[in-house]
């Protein structure tokens, strides 16, 4: 399918704010790999330091193992570097295709064990899990983007 043109697209109800859409277009996939990667970042820290209130490798060991990732540790540091590294990665738009996908794979199993509890997060259900994986795919399909280090190193994945 083809990319819409100009004289194909709809009409803007408040045409105005076209000018403002094309000014912003340009940064709209680094904001959302950029948002990705940094909301990533705390998370890695829960696991891998235990800070922000997290269990540590230890912390999170224990919690992988109680529901079935052996062995713990191994899973703890995996998940965390994924988290906190590359996040860090995302956010610089480093390796942006490979790291959204192993985060898109770890949001599949995050998924299948809040499923039970429903959808709504507040129940500890798997919409946020969700929306993340949605994300990842987004960012996926679209790369690194104009402003990223894929792009400065001229290679994409």
């Amino acid at each position: 399918m083809a990319h819409p043109t100009a004289d194909d697209r709809p009409r803007l109800v408040i045409p105005a704010l076209g000018h403002l859409y094309r000014a912003l277009d340009p940064y709209m996939d680094a904001l959302v790999r950029v948002t990705v990667g940094l909301s990533l970042v705390p998370h890695g820290m829960q696991k891998l330091f235990g800070m922000l209130g997290g269990g540590g490798l230890a912390g999170t060991a224990k919690f992988l193992e109680g529901v079935g990732y052996t062995p713990g540790l191994f899973w703890a540091f995996a998940l965390g570097s994924l988290e906190f590294f590359g996040g860090i990665a995302l956010a610089l738009g480093f390796l942006t295709r490979p790291l959204a996908a192993a985060v898109f794979v770890f949001m599949l199993n995050a998924i299948a064990y809040h499923w039970p509890n429903g959808f709504f997060w507040n129940k500890l259900g798997f919409e946020f899990p969700l929306f993340w994986a949605a994300m990842c795919v987004f960012v996926f399909v679209r790369g690194g983007g104009r402003y990223s280090v894929d792009r400065w190193l001229g290679r994409e994945f």
